[in-house]
């Protein structure tokens, strides 16, 4: 029986702690001046197209736009989400979105104000490994 609890606890410790190859980068902003149609148009008219677009190309894996409630402790309204298949994919990131990028053509805004003017990035979080589960 002792053999079989350690067994048991070994093959927990290796498929629970490992990490699979995905990477994601995780941005969180922060809504300007009660600006949240601008911001949404934004994020669904350019980097979700982008990111459909990375899909298409195999640049990126999946990707996710997420709303959470504003607080003193999260100041943040939005997660942006990326996940790589792999750190290759990653590394690859910003040639690749360049390319994206140029083929969009120019940004499209809600009401002509830029980003500066209804979004801010709190902070971005890199290189985030997955685990197994």
């Amino acid at each position: 029986m002792k053999y079989l609890f350690i067994a048991f606890f070994l093959i927990n410790s290796f498929c629970y702690g490992q990490s699979d190859s995905r990477v994601s980068t995780i941005d969180f902003v922060e809504i300007l001046q009660n600006n949240k149609a601008e911001a949404l148009y934004y994020y669904e008219h350019n980097w979700k197209v982008l990111r459909e677009m990375a899909i298409a190309e195999n640049y990126i894996e999946s990707f996710q736009l997420l709303e959470t409630p504003y607080s003193k402790e999260a100041p943040f309204h939005l997660m942006l989400i990326t996940t790589y298949t792999n750190q290759r994919q990653y590394n690859l990131r910003e040639e690749n979105f360049t390319k994206l990028i140029e083929q969009l053509g120019g940004l499209k805004l809600l009401n002509d104000q830029k980003p500066p003017a209804f979004r801010k990035s709190v902070f971005v979080k890199e290189n985030v490994k997955h685990l197994t589960h």
